[in-house]
């Protein structure tokens, strides 16, 4: 099923979520897939659809920074790259409330926000059996066998994943190189000393 991101096709797509539907959407980098974070079942269905393997983690994306409430720490140095970042292809990892960690963004997309707004919090991955390229239209997204509807925002303008940066341990690291350029993120290493 292609939806309309129009008020009516947000609505029907957080109807889906809540009713334990995986469905794709656009991001400001690519297609994904996405399930109501708080839904276990949905949140297997997508490692099916992708073939991907369990221990690696989905990404929580939010609308506002206010929906992370009560779900992850924002310290001081997570709120400096959130306050520049965000929203926009920057995923944080921090520590969870009740333990472990959880990697959160917000996308700046007028369609991912829209259903973020409609649906809540949800729990993503990019749109693409695992190892293959992400999708790219709604088209290629709704091709995965198990997406029970796509939300058609034409082309996803990125391309390129979201930059993934560990805030867990004492010095930002980061884990995943996308579209923030490393340098650009931590900046530059200053000259040697000696």
């Amino acid at each position: 099923m292609v939806l309309k991101p129009t008020a009516a096709g947000l609505r029907r797509a957080a109807q889906l979520l809540r009713s334990g539907a995986v469905i794709a959407f656009p991001t400001d980098t690519v297609y994904g897939l996405g399930a109501s974070f708080d839904d276990e079942v949905a949140r297997k269905r997508i490692y099916q659809i992708k073939g991907r393997p369990v221990g690696m983690p989905l990404i929580l994306m939010v609308a506002a920074r206010s929906q992370l409430e009560g779900l992850v720490h924002v310290d001081s140095r997570a709120e400096a790259y959130i306050e520049r970042w965000w929203p926009g292809p920057l995923t944080v990892i921090l520590h969870a409330i009740g333990g472990g960690t959880l990697g959160v963004r917000i996308p700046d997309h007028k369609v991912a926000l829209g259903l973020l707004r409609h649906a809540g919090p949800l729990m993503t991955t990019s749109a693409n059996q695992h190892g293959l390229d992400p999708a790219m239209t709604a088209a290629e997204a709704g091709a995965l066998a198990g997406v029970m509807a796509v939300l058609d925002g034409g082309k996803a303008p990125g391309g390129t994943a979201s930059t993934v940066l560990d805030l867990t341990g004492p010095e930002p690291h980061v884990l995943r190189e996308g579209a923030i350029p490393t340098p650009q993120l931590l900046g530059s290493p200053g000259p040697k000393s000696g």
